[in-house]
């Protein structure tokens, strides 16, 4: 077999977080490929299911997941699977998870509570995670000692503070996540 018959190495890393908290827009920032989206729009019905407090402006949702794909190099691909944000959704994150090997939970200072159901959800699989929180807009209220303990995230769990809407953000989200594995004793993928 040739170098160029050799098979690419797939890693899958999901990006979740509450509703609305830009992870959707944290794939389209990274992905080399334009990413596939499942937004809809928001509609009355959804009016009193969907907490809209804090995100006002936000008109469509992910209604099942975004992907978007990083080729690393010649033999290594990385295939992102952003997350839907609502609870009414979350039944399909455990199929999203199978085969990751970790994954990015994006947080919103003025919601911070929206983001403690993606970290249980991690902690409790033993999946290795770090937290990215997004500044809308430039803006963050607190410390990262106070995000970190509103959090209550261990010591060893990166935390990073910017906007997901830069691609140089969600570059080093990723890379922080790799490092992270790469301090782990055993990064088994998940599933």
């Amino acid at each position: 077999m040739t170098d160029s018959q050799a098979a690419q190495a797939a890693v899958k890393i999901l990006i979740a977080g509450g509703f609305g908290v830009g992870k959707t827009t944290m794939v389209g920032a990274v992905s080399e490929v334009a990413p596939l989206r499942t937004e809809e729009y928001l509609t009355r019905a959804s009016e009193g299911v969907d907490d809209l407090a804090g995100i006002d402006r936000k008109d469509t949702t992910t209604v099942a997941l975004d992907f978007g794909r990083i080729t690393v190099s010649p033999e290594l691909v990385v295939y992102l699977f952003g997350t839907p944000g609502q609870e009414r959704f979350w039944f399909m994150w455990n199929d999203l998870v199978n085969g990751a090997l970790g994954g990015v939970v994006i947080a919103d200072t003025r919601r911070l509570e929206s983001s403690f159901a993606s970290i249980d959800f991690f902690e409790s699989r033993g999946i290795p995670f770090v937290v990215a929180i997004n500044c809308f807009h430039g803006r963050n209220t607190r410390s990262a000692q106070e995000i970190r303990a509103a959090l209550d995230l261990d010591p060893h769990i990166p935390l990073l503070v910017g906007d997901v809407r830069e691609r140089t953000f969600g570059r080093d989200a990723l890379l922080a996540l790799v490092d992270h594995l790469m301090a782990l004793p055993d990064p088994a993928p998940v599933g």
